[in-house]
């Protein structure tokens, strides 16, 4: 008789696609050295100017590590921070309420892959999302954890959210100190991550990535606002 443990691995490995997955849109050469490292690592420190492809990146790796079979659930966080402009109570559920502050992760999912498959995973609970505020408790095993605008938490929050992680599992952190939305921006628990932590523990490396991917005159104007606030 087949131990039930067998059972499940045998079908896990029958479900793994025996061809490299294929997205919608391809890495460029910048993009697949930082994945090369991300794979090698377990925490990941992710950044670049806007329109980098931090999310994107960080997104292509964790759908390509659940579509092999190599984690059972991806895990995405992001604070619940508009940029400096009070938009007042929003209605809803919890889901209705995040919403738009996860609209720009679905954004990138859908780029890389069928919104059916996409949507398909979600449904099945292999794709959730969890606010910061309810990361207490919660345990992350066998999945890719992504924390995207990580700019925007603190250093409690941020030691709090990279205290979830368990056996089996890794975390991409993507931020922009450029991009910082808190009321003090010395607050960004980015910062000390960066200086501190990023490089100087074994397993967790720090990418910063270069090529902007969207409308070319904003690299220039980027990198003014950037002289100006230095």
């Amino acid at each position: 008789m087949i131990q039930p443990e067998l059972t499940k691995k045998i079908s896990s490995e029958k479900r793994k696609p025996k061809n490299p997955i294929k997205f919608q849109v391809q890495l460029n050469e910048e993009q697949k050295e930082a994945k090369a490292v991300i794979l090698n690592n377990t925490i990941t420190l992710l950044t670049g100017k806007a329109g980098s492809g931090k999310t994107l990146l960080a997104c292509q790796i964790a759908l390509d590590a659940l579509f092999n079979r190599e984690v059972e659930k991806i895990i995405i966080t992001r604070p619940v921070v508009t940029a400096k402009e009070e938009i007042g109570f929003l209605p809803g559920n919890i889901k209705d309420k995040l919403d738009p502050f996860v609209a720009p992760i679905f954004d990138n999912l859908y780029r890389l892959y069928s919104k059916e498959k996409i949507d398909k995973i979600v449904q099945d609970g292999e794709l959730e999302i969890i606010p910061v505020a309810f990361m207490r408790g919660r345990n992350f095993t066998n999945c890719y954890a992504i924390l995207d605008e990580a700019q925007n938490i603190t250093d409690q929050q941020l030691e709090l959210i990279i205290g979830r992680l368990c056996n089996g599992s890794k975390m991409l952190i993507c931020g922009d100190t450029s991009q910082i939305d808190l009321k003090n921006r010395k607050d960004s628990g980015l910062f000390f991550f960066n200086k501190a932590i990023a490089n100087s523990v074994e397993g967790v490396a720090s990418i910063d990535l270069k090529t902007n991917h969207r409308h070319p005159i904003l690299e220039p104007i980027l990198d003014i606002y950037k002289q100006l606030r230095d």
